[in-house]
């Protein structure tokens, strides 16, 4: 009788500990302890982008984006959130279930100071692309945690 027939749990254990440690070793979340306190210095770069393309029929579609689309935000801290315009002349929006509201215009930023005291998901609509009629959806979701 082999020894792998003899300690078939064992083994089975042991490799399984092994692939679990590498599992976590490459999906822990990365951090650098710097020492410095940024806490009021929370800045957070957004952009106006554009897809387009052509359809096999030759029509030309194109859709609006907020870039990045999804955002992490500390609940209760103070944050600035920068625009800046890059695709189309301009992006009225809003943030819902706030009363923020503005405008974001090519070539320049829009700066929001920014503060969140509640848990949970907020969608940044931009009212010009709400959805795909209107090359859309332009929206980015501001995940408050």
């Amino acid at each position: 009788m082999s020894i792998y027939a003899r300690h078939k749990k064992w083994f089975i254990l042991v490799i399984a500990g092994i692939f679990l440690s590498f599992a976590w070793y490459l999906f822990k979340e990365n951090s650098v302890e710097t020492g410095i306190d940024h806490e009021d210095d929370l800045v957070i770069h957004m952009v106006t982008g554009e897809f387009k393309t052509e359809t096999s029929s030759g029509e030309e579609i194109e859709a609006y984006r907020w870039d990045p689309g999804t955002i992490f935000v500390p609940k209760g801290e103070k944050v600035q959130l920068v625009i800046y315009g890059v695709n189309g002349n301009e992006h009225p929006f809003f943030i819902e279930g706030t009363e923020i509201k503005g405008n974001v215009k090519k070539g320049e930023e829009t700066v929001l100071n920014l503060r969140f005291n509640k848990e949970g998901i907020y969608r940044l609509i931009c009212t010009s692309h709400p959805d795909k009629d209107h090359n859309g959806p332009m929206i980015a979701y501001i995940n408050v945690r």
